[in-house]
């Protein structure tokens, strides 16, 4: 077994847990673009692109480090040279070592999430910003015009849409950024020997840059389990115990927007106070029976099985 120095420790384990956390972070901000009903508040948009700001960032820098760094490298430089927040800066840096290629919708991307962070995020805390409002919505406007050709009006009454073609082109952008940079970690991390390109399966990160990370999937399996738990017959301890809980009283009529706080923020705070009026009408002993019997759902551990029967083994005791 090969003894590892303490850079290649540091490059193996610890920037391989930063590969996650990049990973992570991309996937949040796709998933955030995704559940966006409309364009033009800037709160949500701004936690779109700071996710994305931020982890693209720092998959950067991690490849950086990996073709940057060597035994005889002044440590403290490198590591100071890496607290930027400029995307291109970083990309020109990288290109110096390995051959990056993107076109246009990539390269106008990193330069929206650039300036987001470097000044758009800060805008807010300035007086003068009274005047220049809805700056991450007018980005995401043009860069949306320009890219598909559509029309957007940067004001309009009633908001901007979300549309599934912008969905698609903005993940189809991220993705070609991420999964290039990262195969270049990969890359560069085989050529060390290293397995600092390792991901965990199941991780947000492997959806970004092993698949497709296409939120409508997980939308297809929430939709398919729904229609699942309603039309299976309670065949297995588990499904039984669901089944036997009462209902707490909605409103039929209001299906659709009970099916939509699945998938996105806004109709979610209007169900969860017709919930607490539900949750008013229980006395305190029923409220905590409830807290107690919904929290053994989805709990590690439970066993659901029914349990055997008992009868052959009574008849066994008075044997005895």
């Amino acid at each position: 077994m090969i003894e590892m120095n303490k850079s290649d420790l540091w490059k193996n384990f610890r920037l391989g847990e930063e590969v996650h956390v990049a990973g992570s972070f991309i996937y949040n901000g796709l998933r955030r673009f995704h559940e966006l009903e409309m364009l033009n508040h800037s709160d949500e948009l701004f936690e779109f692109l700071y996710n994305l700001s931020v982890g693209i960032e720092r998959l950067l820098k991690i490849a950086i480090v990996l073709h940057e760094h060597t035994e005889t490298i002044d440590q403290i430089s490198l590591e100071k040279s890496l607290i930027t927040h400029s995307h291109l800066d970083l990309l020109a840096r990288l290109r110096k070592s390995v051959a990056i290629n993107f076109g246009k919708p990539q390269n106008e991307l990193l330069q929206l999430l650039s300036t987001f962070y470097k000044t758009v995020r800060y805008d807010r805390f300035s007086l003068n910003s009274v005047y220049e409002g809805k700056k991450e919505a007018l980005a995401i406007f043009a860069l949306l015009r320009k890219h598909l050709n559509v029309e957007i009006a940067d004001s309009k009454l009633f908001g901007t849409p979300n549309e599934d073609s912008y969905r698609s082109f903005i993940r189809r952008t991220v993705l070609k950024i991420s999964q290039t940079i990262y195969k270049v970690i990969t890359d560069r991390s085989s050529a060390l020997g290293l397995y600092t390109y390792e991901l965990r399966y199941e991780s947000k990160a492997a959806r970004v840059f092993f698949g497709a990370a296409d939120i409508r999937d997980e939308d297809v399996l929430w939709k398919e389990l729904l229609i699942f738990f309603m039309n299976t017959a309670p065949t297995t301890g588990y499904l039984n115990y669901l089944k036997e809980i009462v209902p707490l009283d909605f409103d039929p009529e209001l299906l659709q927007d009970y099916l939509s706080c699945f998938k996105s923020n806004p109709p979610l705070a209007s169900v969860m106070d017709e919930l607490e009026y539900h949750y008013e009408n229980l006395d305190s002993e029923a409220k905590k029976l409830r807290f107690e019997t919904l929290n053994i759902i989805a709990m590690p551990g439970v066993d659901f099985s029914q349990p055997e029967d008992l009868g052959d083994f009574n008849d066994d005791e008075d044997d005895f």
